[in-house]
């Protein structure tokens, strides 16, 4: 028998770390089913709509993060052109675009192999991962979708720092 072959048996779903994690930051919630979860994060410059899945055939915990805005038809291939450009920028995880829905989706899955449980820390810098790449690139989206504006233009406009608050 090979180690991949090997199966451990989980001692918990990994969801339900998810949701004490959302419960203690009194987050709103609501447990899709017994691999998912699903909640809505303020954000500075949207509500992020966030999934939790647990993928028991991959061992993976699965985050997708989405935001309200709707790329028009005509804007697609801009977006996907503003995706490969942050792509290439972003550690972890990654954007796509959705097609069927015409929304952008950030993903990204945290494997948990041999067994492995999540901590309570992997899940938080999971979620503060996800929802720090929304925040970052969210104004190059809507330069985009909105002030039809090119991918490069749009990535020029959100490349900077800002120090303080105004």
């Amino acid at each position: 028998m090979s180690l991949l072959e090997w199966e451990m048996e989980r001692q918990s779903n990994p969801v339900d770390l998810i949701e004490f994690v959302a419960a203690t930051n009194d987050w709103s919630f609501e447990r899709a089913g017994e691999d998912e979860i699903a909640m809505t994060v303020k954000g500075q410059w949207a509500d992020y709509h966030v999934s939790f899945s647990w993928m028991s055939e991959y061992e993976a915990l699965h985050i997708a993060c989405a935001f309200d805005l709707r790329v028009a038809d005509h804007r697609s291939n801009e977006v996907i052109r503003l995706l490969s450009l942050i792509n290439s920028q972003v550690l972890m995880g990654h954007f796509d675009f959705w097609r069927q829905e015409n929304v952008v989706v950030y993903r990204h899955s945290l494997l948990l192999a041999g067994g492995a449980d999540p901590t309570n820390q992997q899940v938080e810098v999971t979620l503060s991962n996800a929802l720090d790449a929304c925040e970052n690139y969210y104004q190059a989206f809507q330069f985009v979708v909105w002030s039809q504006a090119s991918a490069e233009e749009a990535m020029k406009s959100v490349m900077f720092e800002t120090v303080g608050e105004a």
